[in-house]
C-alpha cells in the first residue's frame, strides 16, 4: 500500500475531529443532565413547572465553561441532533392553500368557469399525483370555452396589474401565475421559518418538501400539540369590527328556531292532519319575554328537543341587563358547526332585518378555559354588502406579550401609517355609540373591549383567557406577519418523550450487542486478522458517528437501525479481503505477496457490492420522508467510512504486523479449512431451485391478491395512537368496542410490543380536518378506553402527559388520504428506480446484460417472497407487520443487499472467465466462482443476521417488522445468489456463449 504515512495522518486528523464533534454532545448531555435533576426537585413532581425551571436553569448557565472552555449554548448548536422517534415531539406537514391563492391573485372572482375549475381540481386532488395548480390548469382549459385566464373577471384585474394584460394567452399568464404562486409559497414558508424560530424549541427543522406547497415542521420536544398546530396553522388575519348589540339579533334567532321547528314537524310522518302556523306574536313581544320563553325552554327537556336552534345555543343572561351586551348567547365547541350551518342558510339569510342584513356572526374564545373550555361564546359583528371590517390588521407595526392591569397576559399592537389614524377613527365611532371593538384573528372573537374615547397613539390590547404560552404565541404569530393562504395540517406525528427514552434504550442495548457479537465472531473465524478488523470497526463507529455530527444529520430510529445494520455489513469488506488472501496463502504465496495481492484481487468485488447497496441508500434518501431519509444517509455514511477502514485501517495493522517477519494466519485452528476445497455443482440444482422458487413466488402471490398486506396510515391514510395501559389489555376485546358504531365504526387495534400497549388505527372522520376534528377524535378514544384507564385519569393525562409518562397516548400519527397517496407514489418510484439503476449500473460494469438481468431477477424473487411472507404471516405474527415507509426501507435495502451477494459472484466468474474462457467451459467457472465465494457469502450472512437479530429481540416495537423483512431479505439474498441470480445469467447466456464441447462437460457434471 502507497502513501501510509499520508493515510495514517489522515485517519488520525480524522479521528480528532470527530472525537471534537462528539465532545458537544458529551457537553450537552450533562448540562441537560443536571439540569433535568435540579428541576425535578424544584417541580416537586408538577411537570408543566419542572420544564419551566428546566429552561430556566438552562438559560441562566448557557455561557458558563463546561469543558476545555466550551458552553452548552455553543455545544447545543452542534450535538448530535436526535429526530422525534429518539427524543419525542412534534411533526406536521402543512398544506399551503394553492386555492386561497388563486383566489386572492383573481380578486375572489365568482366566474363560473373559474369556480368549476377550482371545484373540479379539488377533486382530482383526492387520487391524483399533480400539484393543485397543473389540476386548475387543466380543468379550465378542458372546460371554459372560449374565456380565457387574462379574462378581467379573472386575472386581468388590480391585483395583477402590469403583470397579466387582457391579450395575454393562457400560457402566459399560467407562467406569471406559477410565479406568484412560488413566491407566496416562500413567503408562507418564511413566514412560519420567523414562527418556528420564535417557539422555543431547540433545532427545529423546517423545509419545503417539493412545488406542492408543502412545508415540513418538526419539533423535537415539544408536547403541546394543539399549540404547534396553532403556531403553524392560524393564517394571523388580523381584523376589527365594530360590534353589533346583541340584542339586535334576539329576535331573528327566534325565527330562524321557529322556521326550523316548522321544517321539522313537517319531516315527521303524519298521524292526523296537523296545520302548523309560524306564530308572529313574537315579532312585538318585549325583549324580557323572548328570554323568559326561551328560558322557560330550557327548563323542559321535551320543549328543547323541539327547538332546533335552542338545542345547540343559549342566550346570554346578561342580555336583560345590558341591552349593549357584546355576547348573543353560548354553544359547546361540537356545537357551534351545526349553528353556523343554520345561520349560513340562505333560506334563514333570506329571513333577517335590515339592520343586520349584512352582520357577522361569529365565535369567540372560551371565556372560562379552566372549568368550561368547551363552552363558546357568539358575537354578532358589523360588516357591508362586501363583507369588509372595519379595519384590517395589515398596519400593525409590532406585537408584544404583556399584561393587563389586572394582570392577566396579554397581546399589546402598535400600528403604523395611516393605522393610527384608522384606529383613532375606529375608537371614537365606537365611544360615540357606547359598543365595542371586536378584535378578530383567523375568524375567531379574541377579545371585544370597549373604548370611551378617541385613542390617537395607535395602540391597543388584544385581552382574553389566555395562558401565557398562548399569549407570547399568538405575539409572536402577528409579529412574523399574516401567511398569504390558509395553511391545512395533512399530517401529524406526536410522541412521547418517554417513548422517545425506550427507543434510545433499546437501540443502544441492541447496538452493544450486536457489536460484541460481531467481534467475538470476527475473532472465532479469523484469529488476529479477525480483531485488527474489529480494531477498524470501533475506529469505523467513531468515524461514522463523528460525521453525522459534523454534518447535522438527524439520528432517527431507524437510522439507529441503519448503523447497527452498518456493523454486520462492514465485516463484509474485511472477510473479502481475508477469503482472498487466504486463497493466495494456497497458491504457495509468501504472506507479503498474498496480503498484496489479495488487497488488490478484493478491491474490485468491494467496490461494486458497496456501490450497489450506496445507490439503494441514495433512492432512499431522494425519494423518503423523514425517518427513511435518514435510514438512507446513515447507511450512505456507513458504507463510505466502512471502505475506508475496512481497506486503509485494517491494512495498517496488518501490515504493521508482518514488517518483521510475524505470521499472520487470517484464521483460527477451528476455522482453518472451513469451506476450501468446495466442490459443489450448483448449477446442476438450478431446475429444483426454480421449482421451489416458483412454488413459493405463486403461493405469496396468492396471498397477496387475497389477503392483500397490512397497509399503515402511510399508504392509506388515517389516524394511529400507540396507548399504554397499567394492566395487560385484550387487543380484540379493545377491537370490537372500537370498531362499534358508538364509537369508531372501524378500527385496526393490535398489541405493540408488550402486552400492556396496543397500536389503535382508524379511518374515522380522516377525510375532514381541523383541529376540533382530531381533538373529537381522541376524546371519543378517551371516553371508549376509560374502563381500563386509571381510576380519575383525565382526558388531559391521556393526551398529553409527562416526562415520566407510563399510561396514555405515546404517540399520535395521522396521515390525510391525500398525501397517502403520494407517499405510497413515492415508494413506488424508489423501488422502480433503484431496480432500473442497479441494471443500468451492472450492465456499465460487466458489459452483458445477461448479468443485468440475473441480478434483477433475483432482487425481484427476493421482493416478492418478502412480501408474501408479510401478507401470509401478519395475521398472526406477535409484532406490528404494517407496510408503511419503513418497509420500503426494508425492502429497498434487501435490494441492495441481494445485490451485495450477486455482485461479489458476478465479480468472480467475470475474473475465472478472463482466465480460463480458452481451457475452460461457463459451467466449470460458474461453478468455481460460487464455491470460491461461498466462504464470503456465508461469513457475512451470518454476521448480519446476527446484528438483525439483535436488533429485532433488544429493539423498540417499532422498527420490529422492519427488521423481521432484512432478516428474511437476509436469508432469501444469499439463496438468490446461488441459486437464481447466477442460473439465470448462466441460462440466457449459454445458447449463444457455450462451445459444443461446453455442453457436453455440463452434461457429464451432472451425472457425475
Amino acid at each position: 500500500m502507497q502513501n501510509k504515512g499520508l493515510i495514517r495522518i489522515f485517519a488520525i486528523v480524522l479521528g480528532l475531529m470527530c472525537l471534537y464533534y462528539l465532545s458537544f454532545t458529551f457537553i450537552t448531555n450533562k448540562v441537560e443532565g443536571e439540569a433535568d435533576a435540579f428541576a425535578q426537585v424544584a417541580a416537586n413532581g408538577d411537570s408543566d413547572l419542572k420544564d419551566q425551571v428546566e429552561l430556566k436553569y438552562l438559560d441562566s448557565i448557557g455561557n458558563d465553561p463546561v469543558f476545555l472552555g466550551k458552553n452548552y449554548n455553543d455545544a447545543k448548536e452542534y450535538e448530535l441532533k436526535k429526530g422525534l422517534d429518539l427524543k419525542g415531539g412534534i411533526n406536521v406537514i402543512v398544506q399551503i392553500a394553492i386555492k386561497d391563492i388563486l383566489r386572492g391573485l383573481s380578486n375572489n372572482s365568482q366566474k363560473p368557469e373559474f369556480l368549476a375549475a377550482l371545484a373540479a381540481a379539488d377533486e382530482k386532488q383526492k387520487d391524483g399525483q399533480n400539484t393543485y395548480f397543473e389540476d386548475f390548469i387543466d380543468a379550465f382549459e378542458a372546460n371554459a370555452g372560449d374565456v380565457k385566464l387574462a379574462d378581467p373577471d379573472l386575472f386581468s384585474n388590480s391585483t395583477l396589474d402590469g403583470k397579466v394584460s387582457y391579450d395575454m394567452s393562457n400560457d402566459a399568464v399560467r407562467n406569471v401565475l406559477n410565479t406568484e404562486i412560488n413566491e407566496s409559497i416562500v413567503s408562507a414558508f418564511e413566514t412560519l421559518r420567523n414562527r418556528v424560530d420564535k417557539f422555543g424549541t431547540t433545532q427545529p427543522n423546517i423545509q419545503r418538501l417539493g412545488q406542492s406547497g408543502r412545508i415540513l415542521i418538526e419539533l423535537p420536544g415539544a408536547r403541546d400539540t394543539q399549540r404547534v398546530i396553532d403556531l403553524v396553522t392560524k393564517t394571523a388575519q388580523l381584523e376589527f369590527y365594530e360590534t353589533h348589540n346583541a340584542s339586535d339579533a334576539v329576535q331573528y334567532l327566534f325565527d330562524v328556531n321557529d322556521a326550523l321547528k316548522a321544517k321539522l314537524e313537517a319531516a315527521k310522518p303524519e298521524v292526523e292532519e296537523t296545520v302548523v302556523e309560524t306564530d308572529t306574536t313574537q315579532t312585538d313581544e318585549g325583549l324580557e319575554d323572548l328570554l323568559a320563553d326561551a328560558d322557560e325552554d330550557e327548563a323542559d327537556a321535551d320543549a328543547l328537543d323541539n327547538n332546533p336552534l335552542f338545542k345547540v345555543f343559549s342566550f346570554d343572561p346578561g342580555i336583560q341587563q345590558d341591552p349593549n351586551a357584546r355576547i348573543i348567547g353560548f354553544s359547546n365547541v361540537r356545537d357551534t358547526a351545526t349553528v353556523g350551518n343554520y345561520l349560513r342558510d340562505p333560506q334563514y339569510l333570506r329571513m333577517r332585518p335590515q339592520n343586520i342584513r349584512f352582520a357577522k356572526f361569529k365565535w369567540g374564545i372560551s371565556l372560562d378555559p379552566e372549568n368550561t373550555p368547551d363552552l363558546i361564546p357568539l358575537y354578532i359583528l358589523e360588516s357591508n354588502r362586501s363583507g369588509e371590517p372595519a379595519m384590517d390588521g395589515d398596519t400593525v407595526k409590532d406585537s408584544r406579550q404583556q399584561y393587563t392591569q389586572a394582570g392577566q397576559p396579554s397581546v399589546g399592537l402598535d400600528f403604523e401609517g395611516q393605522g393610527v389614524n384608522q384606529w383613532a377613527n375606529l375608537t371614537e365611532t365606537v365611544a360615540g355609540k357606547r359598543n365595542s371593538i371586536a378584535i378578530v384573528l383567523d375568524n375567531v372573537v379574541y377579545s371585544a373591549p370597549t373604548a370611551r374615547f378617541r385613542i390617537d397613539q395607535g395602540r391597543t390590547e388584544i385581552s382574553g383567557s389566555f395562558t401565557l404560552n398562548q399569549a407570547i404565541d399568538l405575539a409572536n404569530v402577528l409579529k412574523a406577519g399574516k401567511l398569504p393562504a390558509s395553511a391545512e395540517l395533512i399530517s401529524a406525528e406526536v410522541i412521547g418523550p418517554s417513548l422517545g427514552q425506550e427507543a434510545i434504550d433499546s437501540g443502544i442495548k441492541s447496538f452493544i450487542v450486536a457489536l460484541v457479537l460481531v467481534l467475538i465472531w470476527m475473532i472465532f473465524y479469523y484469529g488476529r486478522a479477525g480483531l485488527y478488523a474489529d480494531v477498524a470497526l470501533i475506529v469505523n463507529i467513531l468515524f461514522l458517528f463523528g460525521i453525522l455530527v459534523a454534518s447535522g444529520v438527524v439520528l432517527t430510529l431507524p437510522g439507529l437501525a441503519g448503523i447497527v445494520l452498518t456493523i454486520g455489513m462492514s465485516v463484509d469488506a474485511n472477510v473479502l479481503i481475508f477469503e482472498r488472501i487466504k486463497e493466495e496463502l494456497r497458491k504457495g504465496k509468501s504472506q507479503k505477496d498474498a496480503i498484496k495481492d489479495g488487497f488488490s484481487n478484493a478491491l474490485s468485488s468491494i467496490l461494486d457490492a458497496n456501490i450497489t447497496t450506496f445507490l439503494t441508500a441514495l433512492i432512499l434518501f431522494l425519494f423518503g420522508t423523514g425517518p427513511v431519509q435518514g435510514f438512507g444517509v446513515t447507511l450512505m455514511i456507513g458504507i463510505a467510512t466502512s471502505l475506508f477502514s475496512a481497506i486503509f485501517i485494517t491494512r495498517l495493522f496488518i501490515d504493521g504486523y508482518g514488517k518483521n517477519g510475524k505470521s499472520l494466519m487470517f484464521a483460527t485452528p477451528i476455522t482453518k479449512n472451513w469451506f476450501a476445497n468446495m466442490q459443489v455443482n450448483w448449477l446442476s440444482k438450478r431446475k429444483m431451485a426454480y421449482i421451489i422458487s416458483t412454488g413459493l413466488i405463486v403461493i405469496g402471490l396468492a396471498s397477496l391478491f387475497t389477503a392483500g398486506l397490512d397497509a399503515g396510515v402511510d399508504f392509506v391514510g388515517g389516524r394511529s395512537y400507540t396507548v399504554r395501559f397499567e394492566n395487560a389489555v385484550d387487543a380484540n376485546e379493545v377491537g370490537e368496542l372500537l370498531s362499534s358504531d358508538a364509537v369508531f365504526g372501524s378500527a385496526d387495534v393490535k398489541t405493540y410490543g408488550a402486552e400492556n400497549q396496543l397500536k389503535i388505527t382508524t379511518k374515522y372522520r380522516i377525510e375532514e380536518s381541523g383541529r376540533e376534528v382530531d381533538e373529537e377524535v381522541e376524546r371519543t378514544l378517551y371516553t371508549a378506553l376509560a374502563n381500563y384507564l386509571p381510576e380519575g385519569f383525565t382526558f388531559d393525562q391521556f393526551s398529553q402527559g409527562s416526562d415520566d409518562k407510563q399510561v396514555g397516548n405515546l404517540r399520535y400519527y395521522k396521515v390525510g388520504p391525500t398525501i397517502a397517496d403520494d407517499i405510497k407514489q413515492g415508494a413506488f418510484l424508489a423501488v422502480i428506480g433503484s431496480l432500473i439503476v442497479v441494471f443500468l449500473y451492472i450492465l456499465f460494469r460487466f458489459r452483458r446484460w445477461q448479468f443485468s438481468l440475473g441480478a434483477v431477477a433475483a432482487v425481484f424473487h427476493d421482493v416478492l417472497i418478502v412480501l408474501g411472507i408479510f401478507s401470509l404471516t401478519h395475521k398472526f405474527m406477535p409484532f406490528d407487520m404494517e407496510v408503511d415507509q419503513n418497509f420500503i426501507a426494508a425492502i429497498l435495502t434487501v435490494i441492495g443487499y441481494s445485490l451485495n451477494d450477486t455482485v461479489v459472484v458476478f465479480d468472480r466468474i467475470r475474473e475465472y472467465f478472463n482466465e480460463h474462457n480458452s481451457t475452460r467451459g461457463m459451467f466449470t467457472i460458474i461453478n468455481q466462482a460460487l464455491n470460491s465465494t461461498l466462504s464470503r457469502t456465508l461469513n457475512t450472512s451470518v454476521t448480519t443476521f446476527i446484528v438483525l437479530l439483535a436488533i429485532f429481540l433488544l429493539g423498540a416495537p417499532s422498527i420490529r417488522g422492519l427488521m423481521f423483512a432484512l432478516m428474511i431479505g437476509v436469508i432469501v439474498g444469499t439463496y438468490s445468489s446461488l441459486f437464481i441470480a447466477t442460473p439465470v445469467m448462466y441460462d440466457t447466456v449459454q445458447k449463444k456463449a457455450l462451445k459444443p464441447e461446453t455442453k457436453k462437460e455440463e452434461k457429464e457434471v451432472v451425472e457425475a
